[in-house]
């Protein structure tokens, strides 16, 4: 029998080389999971990559197909441009070959562009002179016709008659218009009528006006024509009585030169290309002789008066 002492040893020797197989085992084990786990983790990476490099390539792929657009966009502009080139070329050749031919006839364009400019300032004045000799020649002869009234008005004749649908006042018919018109537009109609706009001389006409005319505002003949803001009426008669309204007359933007007379009565000066709806012309009425008791009838209204302002009557003299 083996004493106790070789047994323990034995025994001992027995576990020892067990333990250590064990260790074995189980470094094997772990040195398995770790090359697998490795393994596994390389295999996961190389198919990362291949999706990314196959996501790279198709990307690729786009990229210079849309790169290979543009450089046959680019190419089809470049050659565009090109031939805009030579189009530009040409016409600045054209141009210049023209400046070249303009350079010798400058002297005689020059020379053109005076006489067209002093033609058109000779028309200009010709026509301001034209318009200043009409207005003229109007004012006279309705100075004529007023001293032709007052010439009959002290050999006994009436003077009150006006034309249909024109309103009788002091000698004077008035026409009160209706519709929508312009300063000038409505002296126009005025002056169609035989008649201008009207002029105002005297609170009596003025209230007389008041009474008739729109509430809403009319032309009257009053305007500004010179550089000095003067008003002057356009039959040429002065202005020796005026109804402005407060703080009128204003002109505050420069171009308010024809005038309107409010529903007040009040004046007003505004722009000429405002468009009222009512205007008022005025004309000298015309003159009768009454008729004598026991004599002819009087000439009628439309009897026009001879040189000496008498109207022909067959049987009433002219002279009391």
């Amino acid at each position: 029998m083996n004493p106790p002492s070789q047994e323990i040893e034995e025994l001992s020797r027995k576990k020892g080389c067990c333990r250590h197989w064990t260790q074995t085992m189980l470094l094997g084990l772990l040195t398995a999971a770790l090359w697998a786990g490795l393994l596994t983790l390389i295999l996961l990476w190389h198919r990362d990559n291949t999706q990314n490099l196959k996501q790279l390539e198709e990307r690729a792929a786009r990229n210079v197909s849309q790169v290979s657009k543009y450089f046959e966009r680019y190419q089809g502009d470049q050659m565009a441009q090109k031939s805009q080139a030579t189009e530009i070329s040409q016409s600045l050749e054209e141009l210049r070959a023209e400046q070249q031919r303009m350079k010798y006839d400058s002297e005689m364009y020059w020379n053109l562009n005076r006489l067209q400019a002093d033609l058109s300032s000779f028309k200009s004045q010709e026509l301001n002179e034209r318009h200043a000799a009409s207005d003229s020649l109007g004012r006279l002869q309705e100075e004529v016709r007023k001293l032709l009234m007052e010439l009959q008005v002290s050999r006994g004749f009436v003077c009150n008659m006006c034309p249909e649908n024109w309103v009788s006042f002091q000698q004077k018919c008035y026409y009160f218009g209706k519709g929508t018109k312009q300063w000038v537009h409505a002296r126009y109609a005025c002056e169609d009528m035989e008649g201008q706009l009207v002029s105002i001389h005297s609170h009596e006409e003025q209230d007389f006006l008041i009474k008739h005319a729109s509430r809403t505002g009319s032309w009257i003949g009053l305007r500004n024509l010179d550089l000095k803001g003067e008003f002057i009426w356009m039959d040429g008669t002065p202005v020796d009585y005026s109804n402005w309204a407060p703080e009128e007359p204003t002109n505050r933007n420069q171009g308010e030169d024809c005038v309107m007379m409010r529903g007040s009565g009040d004046w007003n000066d505004i722009y000429c290309d405002r468009k009222l709806g009512t205007w008022v012309c005025d004309r000298l009425a015309t003159c009768t002789l009454p008729a004598r008791e026991g004599s002819a009838e009087s000439p009628g209204p439309d009897s026009e008066p001879d040189q000496n302002g008498r109207l022909p009557t067959p049987s009433a003299p002219l002279h009391p």
